[in-house]
């Protein structure tokens, strides 16, 4: 249903709650869903997303992987980085071309993807063959990490039946955390490490096949909206964030820091072409990548803004709180895994019971309530005293962290999806998956470099450091949440296209004008 007369609460409370009608039955939506969460396993920027399992566990599984391919220890980074590098540079093309295209063919071919060049990467002889079938990898996610969230967005409207969904799709994010470590630690102590990818692989096609059988199509249609590639704006922002994510993530790796002479030259070339980028997308293209009107929606600029603080603490939060773990605390692998459990379970919990709550309470008061668990979770590792062990301070560590990251990414995805119209869902995936992995790929280089300045105190001293700055970090964004983001109850409401129909008509019964009232729509 395209169009709701206003007034007529009581359909659009129903509509809120009923099954979507392109579902035939029951089970095609569980497929559709599961499909969608399946994807949202597999990855996080490293840390959180599909990214998830391919980014965090690889993280553990390093070790085995430097040994078996004998990868000297200034390249160890590279599976990781190139894998990241290329998530958080494609993802708004990508958006663009789901908006194009349909979400489903994106998300399927991008599943393909990821399946084929996981086992390229299991099958890897040399440093340089794995370090290319990561950085090849990376585009399957790019294609359907903002497609996953097109979907999900166009299939549902406002409502308590969206607000589970996506409060499930969310629990997918810990848990796909938890199953990277989990097999990584089994890769890395009872099987070989290539047997990580192969069960990466698995898990993709499992995803693949669900997708193409129970996702509707929704390539019908998009001709109407008549969307087009951006190419200009595509290179440019493309070419400059990875010029600029390129020399921030490899300082800490390069010999003399940023005196080594391509770390400038790229970081500032990069910055350049994003400037240019800015110029081109606000002045000259038709159908920028990133429209200017998308920032004028109400609250749009301050949820981006704290959660991109956000995102940026997490990915510091999930790789310095291992490191510390096995580095100072003396965990192994495998005991790392059962360390997370409950941010794992946590997660899980906290995000399914939103699911039944976002509708009741204003999503300010969560977002403020998350922004204070996250402060909490980096300062329990950076208070804690030289041998502590696990449930003092570990523990309710975790806990904080799991409260503080599910509730804010489960409403700001809610608010951003439902913010924009149909045809700019796949603008919204991008935005939101953007926002995390180039957060956490900017941030995580901070907190490399401050790793590295303050190593020669000792690594226990360094981590601290890192974790300071992430509380740090995590004050920001609990000051821009409790400021600035006013987030209203998610409760049953009209699609923004629906809005803006409705707004199109007024203006058409007030002006007597239909032609004037569509150039203004």
């Amino acid at each position: 249903m395209d169009t709701i007369e206003s007034g007529v609460e009581p359909t659009v409370e129903r509509l809120g709650r009923v099954k979507p009608e392109c579902f035939g039955s029951l089970w095609s939506e569980v497929g559709f869903v599961l499909s969608i969460c399946m994807a949202q396993l597999l990855t996080v920027c490293d840390i959180l997303s599909l990214l998830e399992y391919f980014v965090s566990g690889f993280n553990v599984l390093v070790p085995s992987v430097v040994f078996a391919l004998s990868i000297p220890a200034s390249s160890a980074t590279w599976p990781t980085s190139a894998f990241s590098l290329v998530v958080s540079c494609f993802l708004l093309p990508f958006g663009r071309l789901a908006d194009m295209h349909g979400g489903k063919i994106t998300f399927v071919l991008g599943a393909s993807w990821l399946v084929v060049w996981s086992v390229v990467a299991g099958v890897a002889r040399s440093e340089i063959m794995l370090d290319l079938a990561r950085a090849f990898a990376g585009l399957g996610p790019a294609a359907f990490l903002p497609s996953s969230i097109m979907l999900l967005g166009s299939v549902y409207r406002p409502g308590p039946r969206k607000n589970l969904v996506f409060s499930v799709y969310g629990a997918c994010a810990p848990l796909g955390f938890f199953l990277g470590i989990f097999f990584a630690g089994i890769s890395a102590q009872i099987l070989s490490w290539r047997w990580y990818f192969f069960t990466g692989a698995i898990f993709a096609t499992v995803s693949l096949v669900l997708a193409w059988v129970c996702v509707p199509s929704d390539k019908e249609g998009r001709a109407a909206y008549n969307i087009k590639m951006d190419w200009p704006g595509a290179i440019l922002i493309l070419s400059g964030l990875i010029l600029v994510v390129f020399s921030i993530t490899n300082y800490s790796n390069a010999e003399k820091g940023w005196r080594t002479p391509y770390l400038p030259i790229t970081f500032s070339f990069g910055v350049a072409l994003l400037l240019v980028a800015v110029w081109v997308e606000g002045w000259r293209a038709t159908q920028p990548l990133l429209p200017f009107e998308i920032w004028k929606v109400p609250g749009f600029v301050s949820v981006v803004a704290a959660m991109f603080v956000q995102y940026g603490g997490l990915g510091i939060f999930l790789l310095y709180s291992t490191f510390y773990m096995e580095g100072v605390m003396g965990a192994g692998p495998l005991q790392i895994v059962a360390w997370f459990t409950p941010l794992f379970l946590g997660g899980i919990i906290i995000a399914s019971l939103g699911g039944f709550v976002l509708h009741v309470v204003p999503g300010t008061v969560f977002m403020c309530v998350a922004g204070v668990a996250w402060v909490v979770a980096p300062l329990l590792f950076a208070l804690m005293p030289n041998g502590a062990t696990y449930w003092p301070f570990v523990f309710p560590s975790m806990i904080m962290a799991t409260v503080g990251i599910d509730i804010s990414f489960n409403i700001s995805n809610i608010f951003l999806t439902t913010g924009l119209t149909k045809k700019q869902q796949g603008l919204a995936g991008a935005i939101i998956n953007s926002n995390m992995h180039l957060s956490i790929a900017f941030f995580l280089g901070i907190a490399d470099v401050i790793a590295s300045e303050t190593r020669g105190k000792g690594i226990r001293f360094s981590y601290k450091c890192v974790f300071w700055f992430e509380v740090a970090l995590a004050t920001v964004a609990l000051i821009i949440m409790f400021i600035f983001v006013r987030v209203e109850k998610a409760k049953s409401d009209l699609t923004a296209d629906e809005k803006v129909n409705m707004l199109h008509r007024e203006r058409v019964m007030s002006t007597g004008d239909p032609v004037g009232a569509h150039r203004e729509r």
